[in-house]
C-alpha cells in the first residue's frame, strides 16, 4: 500500500525551517546572543584619531571592557573629535579615569585604552542632567613624541641660528687668533718643560719641610701646654694653701675671741684672789716680824681694857 506524501506540508516544513534558519543567523551576527548591558561615555581628543573606526576596542589596564560606537566631530568645536563609548556596565569608571589613543603592535589598528582610576576616587558621573559622563583624555605616546621631536628641532634651529650669529667674520678672526696664541703658549710651556719639572720638585721639597717644621711647632706647643699645666697646677696649690692659711686665721680669731669671753675673766678673779692671798700673807709677814713667838704659841690674848 503506497503512502499518499502531502507535497504543501513538506514545502511549509522546508519554508518555516528556512526562515528560522535566516532568523538565528541574523540574531546572532548582529551581536544580540552575547550583547551585555552597557552605559555611554564620551571622550574628545584635539590630536587626529586616524586608524580608530566604529567598533574600535575600549580596553581598561588591558581588558576589553566596551566599545567605540561613534567618531565624528565635536558639534560645538569642529577642533576637537568626538567619541561616544559603549562601556559595560559594571566597570568602574572613576573622575581620574584617562583616555589615550593607542595603536596594537606592529599592526597599526587603533583602540582606546583607558588608564588611571585610583581606588579612593568618586565614580564619574554626568555633569548635566540627562547627559552623558565626560572620560578626561590625554594626547598619545606618538603625539608626545611629536610634540617633543618638533620642540627639539625648533631648539636646534634656533641654536644654529644663533651661532651664525654669533661667528660672524670678525669673530671668525678673534678665534683664529686666540687659537694661535693659544699654540704659542703651549709651544713655550714645552720649551720650559725642565725649568717647570725642576721648580716642582723644589716645590714638593719646600713642602716637606713645611710638614717637618710643622712636625717640630706641634711637639713645642705641646711642651708649651704641658708647661702652662704644670703653672697651672702650682697655683692650685697656692690657692688651697691660701685657703689653708685662711681657714688658720679664722680659727686663731675664734679661739683669741673664745679667750677674750671666757679666760679673762677667770684670769681676772684668780688675779683679785692672788692679791687677796698676798695681802693676807703680808700681814702675817708683820705679825711674825713684831712677834716671832707667835708662830708658835699662837697668837695672845688681847688685854682687856678699862672697864671690861
Amino acid at each position: 500500500m503506497e503512502t499518499k506524501v502531502s507535497y504543501a506540508m513538506v514545502g511549509a516544513f522546508v519554508l518555516v525551517l528556512s526562515l528560522a534558519i535566516v532568523i538565528a543567523v541574523l540574531w546572532i551576527s548582529s551581536g544580540r546572543a552575547t550583547r551585555k548591558d552597557s552605559d555611554t561615555y564620551l571622550a574628545y581628543f584635539t590630536e587626529s584619531v586616524s586608524g580608530l573606526n566604529r567598533q574600535a576596542p575600549v580596553k581598561y589596564k588591558g581588558v576589553e571592557v566596551g566599545s567605540v560606537r561613534e567618531v565624528g566631530l565635536d558639534p560645538g568645536d569642529p577642533q576637537r573629535v568626538q567619541l561616544v563609548l559603549a562601556i559595560d556596565r559594571g566597570v568602574p569608571i572613576k573622575q581620574d579615569t584617562v583616555a589615550v589613543l593607542s595603536v596594537q603592535g606592529l599592526t597599526g589598528i587603533a583602540f582606546l585604552d583607558l588608564e588611571g582610576g585610583s581606588r579612593d576616587s568618586p565614580l564619574l558621573a554626568p555633569k548635566e542632567a540627562g547627559g552623558y559622563p565626560v572620560i578626561s583624555t590625554r594626547p598619545s605616546l606618538l603625539r608626545r613624541l611629536d610634540t617633543e621631536v618638533s620642540a627639539l628641532v625648533a631648539d636646534v634651529s634656533q641654536t644654529a641660528r644663533s651661532i651664525n650669529v654669533l661667528l660672524d667674520e670678525e669673530t671668525r678672526a678673534a678665534l683664529r687668533r686666540a687659537i694661535h696664541d693659544f699654540e704659542s703658549v703651549v709651544h713655550a710651556v714645552a720649551g720650559r718643560s725642565k725649568a717647570i719639572e725642576a721648580s716642582l720638585v723644589d716645590g714638593a721639597r719646600t713642602m716637606e719641610h713645611g710638614a717637618r717644621a710643622s712636625e717640630r711647632l706641634a711637639q713645642v706647643v705641646e711642651q708649651i701646654g704641658r708647661s702652662a699645666d704644670a703653672v697651672e697646677r702650682a697655683a692650685s696649690e697656692t690657692a688651697r694653701a691660701g685657703d689653708a692659711v685662711r681657714s688658720a686665721a679664722g680659727d686663731a680669731s675664734g679661739g683669741l675671741a673664745q679667750l677674750r669671753a671666757e679666760t679673762l675673766p677667770e684670769l681676772g678673779r684668780l688675779i683679785a684672789e692672788a692679791r687677796t692671798v698676798t695681802a693676807s700673807l703680808g700681814r702675817v709677814t708683820q705679825q711674825l716680824e713684831r712677834n716671832p713667838s707667835a708662830l708658835v704659841v699662837g697668837r695672845g690674848v688681847t688685854p682687856l681694857g678699862p672697864g671690861e
